[in-house]
């Protein structure tokens, strides 16, 4: 004989020669000969290893105490525990025990990966992540959605999850903020053979997420090409001396063309010029020199428009004072006064009036 005691928080299933006979709630019970008792804790699933759980649910006293739930192939079940969510249940039947704590069960259709907005999306972070795909688009970013690599929908920011299923999810991210472009080192001949290095840069943005990828082939490097070839096109007409004197003409010939082709690209051009035009070697020694002496020569204008200038100044003066005798003494007055400022002292004698003898002593 065998003792078994089955606690308030159990229930026992009586077995006699390996064959149910009934429910046994709290209590001492003794067992022999042919006789088992299997005890099932009532915080978890109804579970008999002895018996199939179809078995135990012809038992009117156990489904009268139990909560039954059946999920099929295509389906997930939401399980609540007063309330709260408590698992995922996975294909199969459950029964659980409703004597301590209530139970509700929520079926969710998993035959497609789209997830229905009656699931709310907190249960993500509390199941495993095997079952689901999360994917999260930036502010900046629209994402393609492809279930098995056809175009699903369009995604704007936010947090999305997805099942995983037998549909295969893929997801492709397009930045919608301004993007910038550089073209270097473009080596192009001018009109008069020589040949320039250009460095461009141009902006711009994706105005069609969707159709920038199935109708073009490397968007980006299309747009390079066609700006490589509005630069060529061009540099190609014009002499280096005019090409450096109108870079802002260059700028805009090459922006109207990348302009013309928005449509057909599925962007937005909304800025293009040139950061550099690079020179070779010689032809910078060169125009070095050309400059050097173009500023020379431009100083040597201005020196001697100074010295006539200043020449005619002086005809002037002289002219006045000639014409004036006050005037010629006012301005003897003032370089006599300039010159005592530097002179310690002065001996003159007694013949003659002083500015006189100064003048005279100035002369000599």
């Amino acid at each position: 004989m065998k003792k078994i005691i089955i606690n308030e928080n159990q229930k026992g299933f009586l077995f006699k020669n390996g064959k149910y006979v009934k429910l046994l709630d709290a209590g001492k019970y003794h067992v022999y000969g042919d006789r088992e008792i299997m005890v099932n804790s009532l915080d978890q699933p109804v579970l008999c290893p002895n018996c199939a759980l179809e078995i135990l649910l012809e038992d009117k006293a156990v489904a009268e105490q139990v909560a039954v739930v059946e999920v099929g192939d295509e389906e997930l079940a939401l399980h609540y525990v007063n309330g709260k969510f408590s698992s995922v249940l996975h294909r199969g039947k459950y029964a659980f025990w409703k004597t301590v704590d209530q139970h509700e069960f929520k079926l969710v259709d998993i035959s497609t990966p789209t997830v229905d907005e009656s699931v709310p999306a907190h249960i993500f972070s509390k199941i495993p992540p095997a079952l689901y795909t999360k994917v999260e688009v930036a502010e900046y970013q629209k994402a393609r959605l492809y279930f098995n690599k056809k175009l699903e929908r369009i995604l704007d920011a936010g947090t999305y999850y997805f099942w995983n299923t037998a549909v295969k999810v893929d997801v492709g991210f397009v930045d919608t903020r301004l993007t910038q472009m550089n073209i270097t080192g473009q080596e192009i001949l001018t009109a008069d053979k020589v040949s320039i290095r250009v460095n461009f840069v141009c902006t711009y943005r994706v105005t069609d997420c969707v159709r920038i990828l199935t109708e073009i082939d490397d968007y980006e490097e299309q747009m390079h090409v066609a700006a490589q070839l509005a630069l060529r096109e061009y540099v190609g007409k014009y002499k280096l001396d005019d090409i450096l004197e109108s870079k802002e003409q260059l700028s805009r010939f090459v922006f109207d063309r990348l302009k013309a082709k928005e449509g057909e690209l599925f962007v937005e051009i909304t800025d293009a010029g040139v950061k550099d035009i690079i020179l070779p070697g010689e032809i910078r020694e060169i125009m070095n020199t050309v400059l050097v002496a173009e500023k020379r020569a431009q100083a040597n204008v201005i020196t001697r428009r100074e010295e006539v200038a200043s020449t005619r100044s002086l005809l002037n003066t002289a002219k006045l004072m000639d014409e004036n005798q006050t005037l010629y003494k006012l301005k003897e007055l003032e370089y006599v006064e300039r010159i005592c400022e530097n002179v310690g002292n002065i001996n003159l004698n007694s013949s003659g009036d002083i500015l006189t003898q100064l003048a005279s002593l100035l002369r000599t």
